[in-house]
């Protein structure tokens, strides 16, 4: 779905943005500019809380299978 900016001060600064990191369009300056948000957000998130999600995460995935077989597995794979 496209995003259209319908503020004159946000097209702006979307222009502006475009120029000074020499982006090809203001779609990609936007999205650099939301990546970065992301990941700034995402630090101040403290590493304790950051930990605890992926635990869980690990948890909803788990034990792996004792008698799996890799090598058999991967030669499947590759039809070897």
């Amino acid at each position: 779905m496209p995003l259209y900016i319908r503020d004159d001060e946000v097209d702006a600064l979307a222009t502006k943005l475009q120029r000074e990191t020499n982006a090809p369009s203001k779609t990609e300056a936007v999205r650099i500019a939301l990546v970065h948000e992301l990941e700034r957000n995402r630090a101040t998130v403290p590493l304790r809380d950051r930990i605890a999600r992926l635990q869980a995460e690990a948890r909803k995935l788990g034990l792996p299978t004792p008698d799996f077989d890799m090598k058999k597995f991967t030669d499947e794979m590759w039809e070897d």
